[in-house]
């Protein structure tokens, strides 16, 4: 008996040898208009770095550049027990933090609440209430008959604000599903502080933080060569430290200009004056029907929100426009704007077989709809090219805040459901890197991007941490209620 080895995996190599003239030629249209060149990204890169200059301006720019009154980058030496409260769409997360004597180690104890539904659109009294109760449970159950002195927290609160003092944040809007009345417009930490005061739960909330520079800052605490942050998820943005001499905007403050600052960039909105991106049709009428049209132009592109919903728009062009493909086929599910999010072109890329068998399924599962092989073929064909458009856009942002830097080798901490889920996103990302700062065939990526640590748990609490430690130093600048920070034993 012959011996034939392990098995094989099933692969897949895409050929196009069965596929009519005519949807060939689609395509090949198709890569024209999503295919990213070098040359493109070039242009890209440094149209973002003037773009992240001009935010730090007084004048400002498309990209907000909010300096978030984080002035110190973490050693890994960090010590002590702190609180961090993340609170999302669906859940509240409260954990409890020590950080370890060990460089870069910690201790982490959690709990998780569910955010019932009927509180983000009810009163800001019983939201804030609620968030109360559970952290009053989280600290009766781990201190039980403890005498606890006040306990410092970090907040992460993924929603819009305005902040002029870390330790305060002023609500611009609801975004994932809220629609609270009497918030936006309002400091929510006084809000927060009053519900805790009203049950006694010593705790003292030190710094307010979005979701990105907590990413910044955990990964830089386990990391010495971490030098920026950046989400790529349902949205996407970027953090990293920059000069507060480089910053014009805050030279009303009198900062020493040596000292970091910890810059949200907000960079989902780089070039809403579309003067460089490479829009297509689609990109316009996803940007047209969203509810904020001209707003968030990189975001459109890139982010996991958005990546299914322009697969969506070419599929159903082709269908009813150019009537290439699903001839005959009932489309009214694929018509439906958003029906598609980016883990439906995930699995379509990952569908390992020749036949695409698990594309076809997929598409009759949930859309009823019933495709050919050469169909498959284009669609296959299609979510590659979004998804490898939308990892070497990406891409720009980090080498523009690497060409602003003058950082030629570092790691980039990165989160969010498209870096973490979406097939080849990372390496994808890298070659575009390879291209846009030029390194040499062979060698070794100088700059990195990889999975982050835990932002919004372990961030919030080392920002509390170096928050308290600056102002023991005598550094108050960007804190609101610094009087309220224990002196340093």
């Amino acid at each position: 008996m012959v011996g034939l080895g392990p098995r094989r995996k099933p692969s897949r190599k895409g050929s196009f040898a069965d596929v009519p003239k005519n949807v060939l030629e689609e395509i090949r249209e198709l890569e024209r208009l999503f295919t990213v060149d070098t040359a493109k990204l070039k242009e890209i890169t440094d149209h973002f770095v003037n773009e992240l200059t001009k935010g730090l301006t007084k004048e400002g720019g498309s990209i907000p550049m909010n300096p978030t009154w984080v002035m110190a980058m973490p050693t890994g030496y960090e010590t002590g027990t702190y609180l961090a409260l993340d609170m999302g769409g669906t859940n509240l997360r409260v954990c409890e933090i020590t950080l370890a004597e060990e460089k870069g180690e910690f201790d982490i104890i959690q709990s998780k609440y569910r955010m019932p539904e009927e509180l983000k659109t009810g009163d800001s009294e019983e939201l804030w209430e609620y968030i109360a109760d559970c952290i009053q449970q989280f600290v009766e159950y781990h201190h039980e008959d403890e005498k606890i002195d006040k306990l410092h927290m970090g907040f992460t609160f993924s929603f819009p604000v305005t902040q002029d003092y870390i330790d305060h944040g002023v609500l611009q809007r609801w975004t994932k599903g809220f629609d609270i009345a009497g918030v936006e417009g309002q400091d929510v930490v006084p809000l927060f502080e009053d519900a805790l005061e009203k049950r006694g739960v010593p705790i003292k909330l030190t710094a307010l933080i979005n979701d990105t520079i907590g990413t910044l800052v955990a990964s830089a605490y386990t990391d010495d060569k971490m030098k920026i942050g950046c989400i790529f998820g349902t949205g996407c943005n970027a953090a990293y430290y920059e000069n507060c001499g480089s910053i014009p905007k805050l030279e009303d403050m009198k900062c020493d200009p040596d000292l970091p600052m910890a810059i949200n960039c907000e960079w989902g909105a780089f070039d809403n004056e579309h003067k460089v991106l490479p829009r297509t049709n689609y990109d316009v009428i996803v940007d047209q029907d969203s509810p904020r049209p001209g707003q968030q132009a990189f975001e459109k592109m890139i982010a996991g929100l958005y990546l299914g919903e322009i697969f969506r728009l070419v599929l159903v062009d082709l269908s009813e426009n150019k009537q290439c493909i699903l001839e005959g086929q009932d489309i009214s599910k694929l018509k439906k704007a958003y029906t598609l999010d980016s883990s439906f072109l995930s699995q379509i890329e990952e569908d390992p077989f020749e036949n695409l068998s698990e594309t076809h399924d997929l598409f009759q599962n949930r859309l009823n709809i019933f495709t050919t092989k050469p169909e498959c073929e284009l669609i296959r064909r299609l979510a590659e090219l979004i998804g490898t458009r939308a990892a070497r856009l990406s891409s720009c942002g980090v080498a523009a805040i690497c060409k602003k830097k003058n950082i030629e080798s570092c790691h980039v901490g990165a989160d969010g459901s498209v870096f973490n889920k979406y097939p080849h996103f990372k390496a994808r990302g890298a070659q575009a890197l390879r291209e846009i700062l030029d390194w040499p065939k062979g060698k070794r990526e100088p700059i990195d991007i990889r999975a982050s640590e835990d932002g919004s748990g372990v961030g919030a609490a080392l920002i509390a941490a170096l928050t308290i430690k600056r102002i023991q130093e005598g550094n108050s600048k960007g804190v609101k209620h610094s009087q309220e920070v224990p002196e340093s034993s």
